[in-house]
């Protein structure tokens, strides 16, 4: 038998292994709470992932273009209800589009195919700003006149820049010649210069138009003369949009002038010099619209007898601009064809600035972006961003002012308290839904900007517990 004092000494030791079991037992406890409570507070005050590299962007870009196809296209209808326009426009076909975000805001009879006349010179000048960027050919290049392109060889119905044999002119003043007289020999002299031949140029310009997914357009000579160019309402005014966008130096430096005086003294071929402005032929812009449309800075007049009287216009106000063709104008004449031109242009223009607006975020292209935080991923958080560009177009319900309509677009995010596991980019995690006054105009998704593995079974299932945690404090919030 054990005696007293040994039974003593074991009590003591059982009550100290136990006091010290305790002890680690408290201890893990707390250390358990204090790492719970540390990532949940991170979690619910995330810190700001790393940027993107430009690799991350460019892959994030075409992720979303194959995940939402919608954001390739360049023109769409509104995405909310609104009273449909009744607008008295002679045209047989005519489209109003908001050039900031695409949305169709009127159209009539929109893809009746007819031929664009003279508007064509846009998708020529198109390819010239490509073959520029491309360093194939400068606007300061003196460019050869073949026969083909000389005024006196052109039909006598044609538009004419009156290009002569031996004149000394830039690819630049070939343009402006393009834009504001609409001169077919200018036309043959440009298709000439960049691709040696009009077949050549032609293709490209069929090329860009199919890249641009117009599927009803299609050129068979560069100028627009020919009847067996064809497009619609709808897919020249995305066209447009799409020019604008690519080179909108073309605004100012040619849509807009308004007189073309050409030939000028340093113009004329050697054997004429000397006879200084007597050689002077003075043009204006077949687009009377400009100067006359408040805002009004291009684009491009059309006609021939198998298209009545086109145009292409765009305007600029209070930093929106709107896009419209009209095709198929009436007129006995071109006092007749201008006066109706010019009618419709106005009509849809003011109906369009006097309804809408653009709304931009606040900065940046995407100034609505997210941090969230992440549980059970290799990364702390990620940032989710809108799916599409944020630029909306807002009616006029609160204001009748385009700054006013425009600062009354409110934002709001739903997002989820905190992201489990794998996190994929371009992958919808959240919406935002931007109203006026409890209408609302548009909801697009929230998506993460990068992708993010987890980080195994045992951080996982940590994770769902931060997760867990978060929500219900969240939720006594």
């Amino acid at each position: 038998m054990s005696s007293p004092e040994k039974d003593g000494v074991h009590r003591k030791g059982m009550a100290s292994r136990k006091g010290r079991s305790i002890a680690v037992c408290l201890i893990a406890i707390l250390a358990f709470t204090a790492c719970l409570s540390l990532s949940v507070f991170s979690a619910r005050n995330p810190a700001a992932p790393r940027e993107l590299t430009e690799s991350e962007a460019s892959v994030l870009e075409k992720t979303l273009d194959v995940s939402f196809p919608e954001r390739r296209l360049l023109v769409s209808p509104l995405p909310y209800d609104t009273v449909p326009a009744d607008l008295s426009i002679n045209a047989r076909s005519a489209i109003i589009i908001d050039y900031g975000t695409g949305s169709i805001l009127f159209e009539k009879n929109a893809d009746e195919v007819i031929p664009p006349a003279s508007m064509t010179k846009l998708v020529e000048m198109y390819v010239v700003f490509q073959a520029v960027e491309s360093g194939e050919v400068s606007l300061d290049d003196e460019v050869h006149l073949p026969p083909q392109s000389w005024s006196i060889n052109l039909p006598g119905d044609a538009s004419r820049m009156f290009l002569a044999e031996g004149q000394h002119v830039t690819l630049d003043e070939l343009l402006l010649g393009l834009a504001i007289a609409s001169g077919n020999d200018a036309s043959v002299a440009v298709a000439y210069h960049v691709c040696g031949n009009m077949q050549d140029f032609v293709d490209r310009m069929n090329s860009v138009v199919k890249n641009l997914g117009l599927m009803r357009t299609h050129f068979v000579e560069s100028s627009g003369y020919s009847e067996e160019n064809v497009t619609t309402a709808r897919e020249f005014a995305a066209f447009c949009r799409e020019y604008i966008r690519r080179f909108p130096f073309a605004m100012e430096r040619y849509h807009s002038q308004r007189v073309l005086r050409y030939p000028q003294e340093h113009n004329l071929p050697d054997f004429q010099k000397g006879k200084g402005v007597s050689q002077e032929i003075v043009q204006h812009n077949t687009n009377k619209l400009l100067g006359d449309l408040p805002g009004c800075d291009g684009l491009k007049t059309g006609f021939i007898y198998e298209s009545g009287y086109n145009i292409a216009l765009t305007a600029v106000r209070y930093g929106t601009r709107f896009i419209s063709v009209t095709m198929g104008g009436p007129g006995n004449g071109s006092q007749e064809g201008n006066k109706f031109r010019v009618q419709d242009g106005t009509v849809l223009m003011e109906y369009a600035f006097s309804g809408f607006a653009d709304y931009h975020a606040p900065t940046g292209e995407r100034a609505h972006s997210f941090t969230m935080a992440l549980a059970g991923a290799k990364e702390k958080s990620v940032r989710l961003v809108p799916a599409f560009d944020e630029t909306l177009t807002v009616p006029f319900i609160t204001s009748d002012s385009p700054g006013g309509a425009a600062s009354s677009v409110t934002a709001r995010a739903y997002v989820p308290d905190i992201i489990l596991g794998n996190v994929e980019c371009g992958k919808a995690y959240g919406t935002i839904t931007y109203s006026i006054d409890g209408t609302v105009l548009r909801s697009m998704p929230l998506v993460a900007d990068r992708t993010v593995r987890e980080s195994g079974p045992a951080a996982r299932a940590w994770g769902r517990l931060v997760k867990a945690s978060v929500t219900a404090l969240n939720r006594v919030r």
